[in-house]
């Protein structure tokens, strides 16, 4: 029976998802792969399910790839055809989803993290793409991600040196959205969820989804490529609950449809 490396736990209307192999440090290998696109396949197929929260176990985010298995010939591709590196970073799923970083998120974790729409991060926690230091390059996304979220000279900084930065410094930068306390990113981060969840659900899909897809839209592009996404949402029940709740003066119900 294949170890459970990636543990899915819901609290209430969220998902989270928890990356599990300690004694890797979270590296991620084949089997994170598939389990992950599972998860992943969870959240984003449940109606019941609103938004994700992903982890890492025993204090650290991950250390990206295993390495030392890759050396060793072992194991699957970390890889899944439909979601790509490690079962989510090609294509995230559509709702929302939170990283919560304690410890290292190093080369495919930082990559992991910029496939998420939210970062929460411990203060002690360190971030980077050490590739380069190993001669490879980052090939998860990181190279072309990571200059869209930070200043150009900044992300190149990153990729040539492959020094790791404390949180503070992607803080700093507007990478990560809040800093913690070590050890509480994941309370922080379903915290945060719990009120993200005031909002309509399926209009804080619809709109992480344009922000996502949107870097690629010229500007008389978008005005077309946005209006599939926003009908789903403004012709839903949702959004009728929404308004009737506005007039009502109380708190909406949604249902995420």
């Amino acid at each position: 029976m294949t170890e459970a490396v990636v543990l899915t736990e819901r609290r209430g209307n969220i998902l989270v998802v928890t990356i599990n192999r300690p004694r890797a440090r979270n590296a991620c290998n084949g089997d994170v792969a598939i389990q992950m696109e599972a998860a992943m396949n969870l959240l984003e197929d449940d109606p019941t399910l609103f938004l994700g929260i992903l982890t890492g176990s025993n204090g650290v985010f991950s250390a990206g790839s295993d390495l030392k298995a890759g050396a060793r010939g072992e194991g699957k591709s970390a890889s899944t055809n439909a979601r790509g590196p490690y079962g989510l970073i090609r294509r995230p799923p559509a709702k929302p989803l939170i990283a919560a970083v304690e410890g290292f998120a190093l080369g495919g974790g930082l990559e992991l993290c910029l496939a998420c729409d939210l970062i929460v991060a411990a203060r002690d926690a360190r971030m980077g793409l050490p590739e380069v230091r190993h001669g490879v390059v980052a090939i998860y996304g990181g190279l072309f991600r990571l200059p869209k979220r930070i200043p150009y000279h900044v992300a190149m900084e990153l990729a040539l040196t492959g020094t790791p930065k404390e949180a503070s410094f992607f803080y700093q930068h507007g990478l990560i959205n809040r800093l913690v306390e070590p050890g509480m990113a994941l309370q922080e981060a379903l915290v945060w969820a719990e009120q993200l969840l005031e909002n309509g659900p399926l209009a804080l899909a619809v709109s992480a989804q344009i922000i996502r897809q949107s870097s690629d839209w010229a500007d008389a592009e978008a005005w077309q490529q946005q209006t599939p996404l926003t009908t789903k949402a403004t012709d839903s029940a949702d959004a009728r609950e929404g308004i009737l709740a506005f007039v009502e003066k109380r708190r909406p119900r949604w249902v995420g449809a």
